[in-house]
């Protein structure tokens, strides 16, 4: 198999794995008559870190990025590889993003479908787009884009400086650093720290059949996306500098 088609294959494939996981937690504690309702946002730390873990298995042929930011980070900080004889070049950081993006959506398509009924019995729109999609507490674009930034750079860097891919550092660590980010720091935002993880499934929020629904905010869809960015760019940087 080809560079291009190992990556669309086991980044959609390792992306939609961590998708059905994080999104399938936050439905199972936000939407009515759901086992886990009610269950805290400590759950949500503990599903999405456990999406990682499995992610990262799944996804382990190409280093699994599973996260644009992943993917910028190893750009900017002068990586000649992406994964294992995987080289770094326009072509594949652009295949990268796009099945990065796909695995997202289709990973919180199957979220839904598991969750059906429960989406119907749900008469809060704001607890439907939040399984789909984070969103601020305090809604203030800079201050929310800044904590987006802090906690990308948190996770970019520590991957960069530990072994450059998740796959090197391992599963289980980097699992339990995106529970201790999500704990730590995902209060204000809801931590997206992954451009594709909030725009794929507040894609798949708009065109889903969900009744009750609303819209899917889309005058703060830029923010998980932009500051996620700039946050692994300044990582890469940060990591390039100090060797």
């Amino acid at each position: 198999m080809n560079d291009i088609g190992t990556i669309l294959l086991y980044e959609i494939l390792g992306t939609a794995t961590l998708l059905l996981f994080g999104c399938g937690v936050v439905a199972n504690v936000a939407l009515a008559g759901s086992k886990g309702e009610g269950g805290g946002f400590l759950l949500v730390n503990f599903g999405w870190g456990i999406g990682v873990f499995a992610g990262v298995y799944v996804a382990y042929k190409t280093g699994a990025h599973l996260n644009p930011a992943v993917t910028v980070g190893l750009l900017a900080s002068g990586a000649d590889e992406y994964g294992p004889d995987i080289p770094v070049n326009v072509v594949n950081t652009l295949t990268y993003f796009a099945a990065e993006l796909i695995g997202a959506f289709l990973g919180a398509v199957l979220a839904w479908l598991a969750y059906r009924q429960h989406f119907d019995a749900t008469d809060d729109p704001a607890a439907q787009l939040g399984v789909f999609s984070t969103g601020p507490a305090i809604r203030n674009p800079v201050w929310n884009t800044l904590t987006e930034v802090i906690g990308t750079f948190v996770l970019v860097y520590w991957i960069l400086q530990s072994g450059n891919t998740p796959t090197e550092i391992g599963p289980l660590a980097v699992a339990l650093v995106v529970v201790g980010i999500g704990a730590s720091l995902g209060g204000p935002t809801g931590y997206a720290i992954n451009p594709a993880r909030d725009l794929g499934p507040r894609i798949a929020h708009a065109v889903l059949p969900m009744r009750g629904k609303g819209d899917s905010d889309w005058g703060y869809a830029w923010v998980p996306v932009v500051g996620p960015l700039i946050g692994a760019g300044i990582a890469g940087l940060v990591s390039a500098a100090v060797g």
